[in-house]
Protein backbone atom coordinates (compact mmCIF):
# COMPACT_ATOMS: atom_id res chain seq x y z
CA UNK A 1 0.00 0.00 0.00
CA UNK A 2 1.41 3.40 -1.10
CA UNK A 3 0.28 6.70 0.10
CA UNK A 4 2.65 8.63 -0.97
CA UNK A 5 1.56 8.13 -4.67
CA UNK A 6 -0.17 10.96 -6.09
CA UNK A 7 -3.84 10.35 -7.51
CA UNK A 8 -4.57 14.06 -8.64
CA UNK A 9 -2.20 16.98 -9.42
CA UNK A 10 -3.63 19.91 -10.92
CA UNK A 11 -2.24 23.79 -11.14
CA UNK A 12 -4.64 26.16 -11.17
CA UNK A 13 -3.35 28.57 -13.79
CA UNK A 14 -3.93 31.85 -14.77
CA UNK A 15 -5.71 32.15 -18.34
CA UNK A 16 -3.86 33.98 -21.43
CA UNK A 17 -5.72 36.77 -21.51
CA UNK A 18 -4.05 37.95 -17.84
CA UNK A 19 -0.46 37.38 -19.63
CA UNK A 20 -1.63 39.89 -22.00
CA UNK A 21 -2.85 42.44 -19.32
CA UNK A 22 0.72 41.57 -17.29
CA UNK A 23 2.64 43.18 -20.87
CA UNK A 24 0.07 46.32 -21.13
CA UNK A 25 0.80 46.82 -17.36
CA UNK A 26 4.52 46.66 -18.78
CA UNK A 27 3.61 49.18 -21.71
CA UNK A 28 2.16 51.69 -19.33
CA UNK A 29 5.21 51.66 -16.88
CA UNK A 30 7.58 52.48 -20.08
CA UNK A 31 4.89 55.07 -21.42
CA UNK A 32 4.80 56.57 -17.56
CA UNK A 33 8.92 56.68 -18.04
CA UNK A 34 8.75 57.99 -21.73
CA UNK A 35 9.58 61.59 -20.69
CA UNK A 36 12.82 60.53 -18.65
CA UNK A 37 14.52 59.20 -21.67
CA UNK A 38 15.01 55.66 -23.31
CA UNK A 39 16.83 54.25 -20.48
CA UNK A 40 14.22 54.43 -18.06
CA UNK A 41 11.31 53.97 -20.98
CA UNK A 42 12.96 50.50 -21.19
CA UNK A 43 13.85 49.82 -17.27
CA UNK A 44 9.75 50.20 -17.35
CA UNK A 45 8.93 48.26 -19.68
CA UNK A 46 11.05 45.38 -18.17
CA UNK A 47 10.05 45.80 -14.63
CA UNK A 48 6.47 46.70 -14.99
CA UNK A 49 6.16 43.56 -17.18
CA UNK A 50 8.44 41.60 -14.57
CA UNK A 51 6.35 42.43 -11.76
CA UNK A 52 2.95 41.80 -13.31
CA UNK A 53 3.94 38.60 -14.85
CA UNK A 54 5.30 37.21 -11.19
CA UNK A 55 1.46 38.78 -9.97
CA UNK A 56 0.06 36.66 -12.39
CA UNK A 57 1.98 33.63 -11.65
CA UNK A 58 1.60 33.60 -7.91
CA UNK A 59 -1.72 33.93 -8.57
CA UNK A 60 -1.94 31.26 -10.97
CA UNK A 61 0.26 29.05 -8.94
CA UNK A 62 -2.20 27.17 -6.80
CA UNK A 63 -2.03 23.77 -6.63
CA UNK A 64 -4.77 20.88 -6.14
CA UNK A 65 -3.22 16.91 -5.09
CA UNK A 66 -4.71 14.34 -3.52
CA UNK A 67 -1.38 12.95 -1.89
CA UNK A 68 -0.10 11.04 0.76
CA UNK A 69 -3.69 10.17 2.18
CA UNK A 70 -4.30 14.12 2.12
CA UNK A 71 -6.18 16.74 0.45
CA UNK A 72 -3.45 19.41 -0.22
CA UNK A 73 -5.47 22.51 -1.95
CA UNK A 74 -3.24 25.69 -1.87
CA UNK A 75 -1.32 25.98 1.55
CA UNK A 76 -3.81 23.64 3.19
CA UNK A 77 -3.38 19.80 3.57
CA UNK A 78 -6.34 17.70 5.07
CA UNK A 79 -6.30 14.19 5.78
CA UNK A 80 -9.06 12.31 3.76
CA UNK A 81 -10.05 10.33 7.17
CA UNK A 82 -11.51 14.20 8.53
CA UNK A 83 -13.48 14.47 5.26
CA UNK A 84 -17.00 13.15 4.17
CA UNK A 85 -18.22 12.85 0.76
CA UNK A 86 -17.06 14.56 -1.90
CA UNK A 87 -19.97 16.68 -4.42
CA UNK A 88 -19.29 18.03 -7.72
CA UNK A 89 -20.74 21.37 -8.44
CA UNK A 90 -21.14 22.59 -11.75
CA UNK A 91 -20.69 26.17 -13.09
CA UNK A 92 -24.20 27.34 -11.59
CA UNK A 93 -23.34 25.32 -8.25
CA UNK A 94 -20.07 26.54 -7.92
CA UNK A 95 -20.92 30.18 -8.93
CA UNK A 96 -23.76 29.62 -5.78
CA UNK A 97 -21.69 28.46 -3.44
CA UNK A 98 -19.08 31.23 -3.96
CA UNK A 99 -21.40 33.67 -3.14
CA UNK A 100 -25.26 33.28 -1.11
CA UNK A 101 -24.53 29.79 -0.09
CA UNK A 102 -20.94 30.19 1.43
CA UNK A 103 -20.13 29.96 4.68
CA UNK A 104 -17.06 32.20 5.91
CA UNK A 105 -15.72 29.68 8.25
CA UNK A 106 -15.35 27.14 5.18
CA UNK A 107 -11.87 26.68 3.19
CA UNK A 108 -12.19 27.69 -0.12
CA UNK A 109 -9.74 27.57 -2.79
CA UNK A 110 -11.65 29.25 -5.70
CA UNK A 111 -10.53 30.79 -8.75
CA UNK A 112 -13.08 33.26 -10.53
CA UNK A 113 -11.21 31.90 -14.46
CA UNK A 114 -13.00 28.08 -13.17
CA UNK A 115 -16.44 27.14 -13.83
CA UNK A 116 -16.63 24.16 -11.77
CA UNK A 117 -15.39 22.86 -8.54
CA UNK A 118 -15.63 20.01 -5.22
CA UNK A 119 -17.24 21.13 -1.99
CA UNK A 120 -16.08 18.22 0.57
CA UNK A 121 -17.70 18.47 3.90
CA UNK A 122 -15.41 18.31 6.73
CA UNK A 123 -16.32 15.58 9.35
CA UNK A 124 -13.33 15.94 12.22
CA UNK A 125 -15.44 17.45 15.42
CA UNK A 126 -12.57 18.92 16.85
CA UNK A 127 -12.17 21.21 13.15
CA UNK A 128 -14.79 24.35 13.09
CA UNK A 129 -14.19 24.37 9.55
CA UNK A 130 -18.38 23.05 7.72
CA UNK A 131 -16.84 22.19 4.48
CA UNK A 132 -13.53 22.61 1.59
CA UNK A 133 -14.82 24.16 -1.29
CA UNK A 134 -12.02 23.84 -3.82
CA UNK A 135 -12.02 25.07 -7.64
CA UNK A 136 -10.90 22.62 -10.56
CA UNK A 137 -11.18 21.96 -14.25
CA UNK A 138 -11.52 18.25 -13.82
CA UNK A 139 -13.96 17.88 -10.88
CA UNK A 140 -14.55 13.67 -11.72
CA UNK A 141 -10.75 13.21 -11.41
CA UNK A 142 -10.73 14.93 -7.93
CA UNK A 143 -13.47 13.17 -6.64
CA UNK A 144 -12.50 9.72 -7.82
CA UNK A 145 -9.28 10.59 -6.57
CA UNK A 146 -10.55 11.70 -2.65
CA UNK A 147 -12.79 8.60 -3.23
CA UNK A 148 -9.84 5.98 -3.78
CA UNK A 149 -7.44 7.85 -0.99
CA UNK A 150 -10.62 7.17 1.23
CA UNK A 151 -10.76 3.36 0.67
CA UNK A 152 -6.92 3.08 0.62
CA UNK A 153 -6.91 4.56 4.00
CA UNK A 154 -9.69 2.68 5.44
Amino acid sequence: MQLSTAHHDERLTAPRSWWGIAVLLGLACALMLLPLGTMPLLAGLVGGTALAGLAVSSYGSARVRVVGGALAAGDARIPVAALGEPEILDAEESRAWRTYKADTRAFMLMRSYVPTAVRVEVTDPADPTPYVYVSTREPQALVAALRAARAQAA
